[in-house]
């Protein structure tokens, strides 16, 4: 049943499949935005219709609201919640300390918004996104579109201030157009090979003016999730320093790819 699914897909629903299990009735539940985030809303949208669950979900993204309601869950506003329950999201990274970095989906404000008002924040990844240290993968950097080049200058400034000598900026392209986030905003990519102290680089980001947010999630993730595409499960409470490694039920996987119509 899984042979249409690339190895990084079923890596990926297999890590969304273990993260739906902490979800409960009467949960109110942010989802977050991303290739992984989309297979963790389906298997949500099965759970929540096998057993009758009332959930309130707040999507990071209009992508992820519309995903949401296609699969039978409800939605909300965010500026109807204070906080959630528990938010579940992906990662582009994730290092050794758990700090993150996210935003290859363009959301990486609203993510950071909802992630930081939950009681629990669970990130789900393929095994792929751990690494020693960040910065393989580029920093997305949500900026206002007024004053950008000064504000991507500003930002080259912070760089070599902080000593990232290999350092390039690049305006994250929508075709020939700047992409648009949601909320109307640009995102610069920043190429930095390695990032150091990830706390420092995000203050320093967040003190210059046109800068909306970054894609630095440090101190935020509260559980871990990650598979590998034979069905091999790593599960780590980052507050209690506790890791479980498991199997997964391939035969319920197996269900699951049938019931969604994999």
């Amino acid at each position: 049943m899984t042979g249409s699914l690339s190895s990084v897909d079923k890596a990926k629903l297999t890590a969304a499949m273990r993260s739906v299990e902490y979800i409960e009735d009467g949960m109110c539940v942010g989802l977050g935005t991303g290739s992984t985030s989309s297979w963790m809303i389906r298997c949500l949208g099965l759970k929540a219709r096998r057993e009758n669950l009332n959930l309130t979900c707040v999507p990071t993204s209009n992508s992820t609201e519309k995903l949401a309601r296609q699969v039978g869950l409800k939605t909300i506003d965010a500026d109807k919640v204070k906080e959630m329950d528990v938010t579940i999201d992906g990662a582009d990274q994730v290092d050794g300390e758990f700090t993150l970095v996210k935003g290859g989906g363009g959301a990486l404000l609203r993510e950071k918004i909802i992630a930081s008002s939950s009681s629990l924040m669970i990130v789900i990844a393929d095994s792929g996104k751990r690494v020693e240290t960040l910065g393989a993968y580029p920093l997305p950097v949500e900026v206002a579109p007024f004053g950008l080049p000064i504000t991507k200058s500003q930002i080259d400034d912070v760089l070599g201030s902080l000593n990232y000598i290999s350092r390039s900026i690049g305006l994250r392209m929508n075709g020939s157009k700047p992409f648009a986030t949601d909320g109307g905003n640009h995102i610069l990519d920043l190429n930095l090979a390695r990032i150091g102290n990830a706390g420092v680089l995000s203050s320093h980001l967040n003190m210059v003016p046109g800068v909306v947010e970054n894609g630095l999630f440090v101190n935020m993730c509260d559980i871990g999730i990650f598979a590998d595409d034979k069905g091999t499960v790593e599960t780590r409470n980052v507050k209690e320093g506790d890791t479980r490694t498991d199997d997964a039920d391939m035969h319920a996987f197996d269900a699951l790819v049938a019931e969604l119509g994999i």
